[in-house]
């Protein structure tokens, strides 16, 4: 399944949560594959797409950031899958 990721931090945790993406990378735990990720560094906030059949990884990849970050998760489909629901 597929999963757009949305995040946003606030200027008092910026340092942090870019040491941490520096020293990190971010990437997803196994189970999870991340297709892309999108930065705004000016706003504080980005996204990505993953997609993952294990939605237990992927809340436990959140919850290593979840200190820092706030997080909307929902799940998407793509051209075909949205064609295939509205036909």
């Amino acid at each position: 399944m597929l999963f757009a990721v949305h995040w946003n931090f606030g200027p008092e945790v910026r340092d942090e949560a870019n040491q941490r993406f520096l020293a990190t990378g971010g990437m997803p735990p196994e189970g999870v594959k991340m297709l892309g990720r999108w930065h705004s560094l000016g706003e504080g906030e980005g996204f990505c797409v993953c997609e993952t059949s294990d939605p237990v990884a992927l809340g436990k990849w959140m919850q290593q950031w979840s200190d820092l970050l706030e997080f909307r998760i929902s799940p998407v489909v793509d051209d075909e899958g949205a064609l295939s629901m509205l036909s």
